[in-house]
């Protein structure tokens, strides 16, 4: 069948545009959720790193602005609610766009488990002695049923539990910077680290393995372009909420650690403590503001899962609107809910795999999900290059500035990240292989079914195909 001859779907199928540039970037910035990246990841970088775990978190900070220019650009000429899937499919080739698709759905659901598990540890502060995979999946079916709702309402939501994980983050800035033990420059200058029970200069590969953890520390930035679909002038607003999630995330996540290093009176004890900063809100503030804080990150938990939970949703829908899953599960899965303009169906399937997923163990989980966000920088990277040179970009409004200077970059610099995870035999080399796996069974299933059926059409928001629409002017 044609471009031209592609009929549009029934107005069930179409999502709707209903919100502006600020509710897709408090979205965006709940998925980044700072104060749960700063708690989680952020002290597994602490670990590593020491107060090295500074130039670590500007490393990571560095990596983001170049490939922050990567997403801007292709958000701006795909904004699509299949976001990596849907570039990475249109620039590079179908069987890329599978693989893109199938990290992100695989990483997708894992890393929600991850974020609920997680859950019980914080929220304990409040109500002791909770079970982690209960509390899990209680969270993820509450966390399901809000993202069920119309984007507007979410972004609301979402918007609402920003604020108090950055409230909390405040509270440990303040602390930190008002009773201030060390300066800057000392901790830029010389690092340390733990080494048994005395502090010891941060060697350089522990500050790379550190930059390398912080990678996914800012993450979320390029979720805006999930939400292309349902924003109004999406070409030119999408990278200004790009822009803006990253660099609020890097002042929100960089501040409060910072401020720990600056402020810990007795930095070997926070440096030895499983949780460190924990310990330093402890040994700072006294119990009761060390528990305000921890109710503040279980705030961020859930607004994450909400957040990320649209992300996952969206991504679901547009394969089966673009059919890549057998006929009447394309359908299904390309549902729109008629009241909540919402795609419920793929929501629940996704909250459903989460759910699956709680009953994993966390450090199994943690090891699956640690390096796939690498692999899809790197194919954004490429797709943002393969689409200057085929004009398949060529429909966006926004080009980024020195190209071709950002995403060379921003490969040298997942290069370096690959490095790193191959070197660690115990998260980053068995990560690597397991997303390997996926991206293989990804190409496997292309080539052996869908390209023997046909393959199948990438479509834009009125479910027209995309070689149709870019004359048009896709997602204005």
């Amino acid at each position: 069948m044609s471009a031209a001859e592609s009929p549009s779907p029934e107005p069930a199928s179409v999502l709707g545009r209903s919100m502006r540039r600020i509710g897709a970037l408090l979205i965006t910035l709940s998925g980044i959720t700072p104060a749960a990246s700063v708690f989680v990841m952020g002290q597994d970088v602490i670990h590593q790193a020491g107060s090295g775990a500074v130039l670590a978190f500007l490393a990571a900070a560095l990596l983001g602005v170049t490939t922050a220019y990567v997403y801007a650009e292709l958000a701006s000429a795909f904004p699509l609610t299949g976001g990596e899937y849907s570039i990475i499919g249109r620039t590079l080739g179908p069987a890329y766009g599978l693989m893109a698709l199938g990290l992100n759905l695989f990483g997708g659901a894992l890393g929600q488990a991850v974020f609920a598990l997680g859950l019980a540890e914080y929220l304990g502060e409040a109500i002791p002695n909770l079970a982690p995979v209960p509390t899990a999946l209680a969270v993820t079916a509450l966390s399901t049923v809000v993202t069920l709702f119309n984007i507007r309402l979410n972004a609301v939501v979402t918007g609402a539990f920003l604020m108090v994980e950055l409230a909390a983050l405040g509270v440990m800035t303040a602390l930190g910077f008002l009773h201030p033990h060390r300066g800057l420059g000392d901790i830029l200058l010389h690092p340390t680290v733990l080494s048994g029970t005395a502090l010891v200069p941060t060697p350089l590969a522990a500050i790379g393995l550190g930059a390398a953890a912080a990678v996914f520390v800012f993450n979320g930035y390029g979720g805006a372009v999930f939400f292309g679909e349902e924003m109004y002038e999406a070409r030119s607003k999408l990278p200004w909420v790009v822009f803006w999630s990253l660099a609020i995330a890097v002042v929100a996540e960089m501040a409060p650690v910072v401020a720990v290093m600056v402020g810990s009176a007795n930095p070997a004890a926070m440096l030895a403590a499983d949780q460190p900063l924990p310990a330093f809100l402890l040994a700072s503030g006294g119990e009761a503001v060390k528990k305000a804080v921890s109710l503040g990150v279980a705030f961020a938990i859930v607004n994450a899962m909400i957040a990320v939970g649209l992300i996952n949703a969206r991504q679901l829908y547009c394969s089966g609107r673009d059919g890549v899953w057998p006929g009447p599960l394309s359908r299904w899965i390309a549902a729109v809910h008629p009241q909540w303009r919402s795609p419920w169906i793929a929501t629940l399937i996704m909250g459903a795999a989460t759910a699956a997923c709680c009953f994993m163990s966390l450090d199994l989980l943690v090891m699956l999900t640690s390096t796939g966000i690498t692999v899809i920088y790197a194919g954004v990277s490429l797709a943002v290059m393969a689409g200057r040179r085929n004009g398949t970009t060529a429909p966006g409004e926004y080009r980024m500035p020195l190209y071709p200077l950002a995403p060379v970059l921003s490969l040298l610099a997942l290069a370096a990240v690959v490095v790193a995870n191959l070197l660690d035999p115990e998260v980053g080399r068995p990560s690597l292989i397991a997303n390997a796996a996926v991206m293989v069974l990804c190409a496997l299933y292309y080539l052996l079914y869908l390209k023997r059926r046909g393959g199948w059409r990438l479509r834009g928001a009125d479910g027209l195909p995309l070689e149709a629409l870019e004359a048009e002017g896709l997602g204005k």
